[in-house]
């Protein structure tokens, strides 16, 4: 557990370096502007269905497809952020495996396509995960820790499965995630946290990127190649 928590306090430090917050901005913007196009379009497509002769009632009626289309955005700013920042995680993950390997034993980058799917997947589970925990979140007693619970399953289970493709197949990750899923748990209750609070919550996926990779090298470390010796140095097994 102290090597988690450290493997936290380092990911924090590392979200404040230039690489990190190029993507960052990068992803918001990107972020902000899909939901932006979203709104005029399911705006104006809402209102056309409308047909009032009032105007207060015009009125009314425009407010609350306001107000709904401000609750959808909220809700859908997870999936989408999530997708968006996936076109960069690889870059991310490069930064952070730079400082926990030497070069020849760095992760190699998801395929172009595999890393498409796996973006989809990621952001329709979470659109669906925090749909039905949006709806727990009527239910008292159980609110916030159904929406805290919820989210260190998938965050810990998707973003390990990405640090630990970078390394090995996606069958290979499933099943050392299996093996784990105790653990990826725990440490995706931190990434959960991140989720849970406000002004942090954007900063989620370049947090659970540096986290979990250092978390994949905790669980699955790989082992570092012996130094050459030098020409006429016995061998090991031969001097015993």
């Amino acid at each position: 557990m102290t090597e988690m928590f450290e493997a936290a306090l380092a990911a924090l430090r590392q979200i404040m370096t230039p690489p990190f917050r190029s993507v960052l901005l990068k992803s918001l913007g990107m972020t902000f502007l899909l939901l932006a196009l979203a709104w005029v379009g399911l705006d104006r497509l809402a209102l056309s269905f409308v047909m009032v002769d009032h105007p207060w009632l015009q009125t009314a009626l425009a407010y609350a497809t306001g107000a709904g289309l401000f609750f959808l955005m909220a809700f859908l700013i997870a999936p989408v952020s999530v997708l968006v920042s996936g076109l960069f995680l690889d870059d991310l993950a490069d930064h952070v495996e730079a400082d926990l390997y030497p070069p020849e034993r760095r992760g190699r980058a998801i395929p172009a396509t595999q890393a498409i799917l796996m973006g989809l997947r990621f952001a329709v589970v979470s659109a669906i995960v925090n749909f039905f925990a949006l709806l727990l979140l009527f239910v008292p007693g159980i609110n916030a820790a159904a929406f805290l619970l919820a989210n260190a399953y998938l965050f810990g289970r998707e973003y390990f499965l990405f640090a630990a493709t970078r390394f090995r197949s996606l069958q290979e990750s499933e099943e050392l995630r299996r093996r784990h899923s105790l653990w990826l748990f725990v440490a995706g209750l931190f990434i959960a946290v991140f989720v849970a609070t406000p002004g942090l919550n954007v900063l989620t996926p370049l947090f659970a990127v540096a986290f979990m990779t250092r978390i994949h090298r905790m669980l699955s470390p790989i082992p570092r190649e012996e130094p050459a010796e030098p020409p006429g140095y016995p061998r090991r097994d031969d001097a015993q």
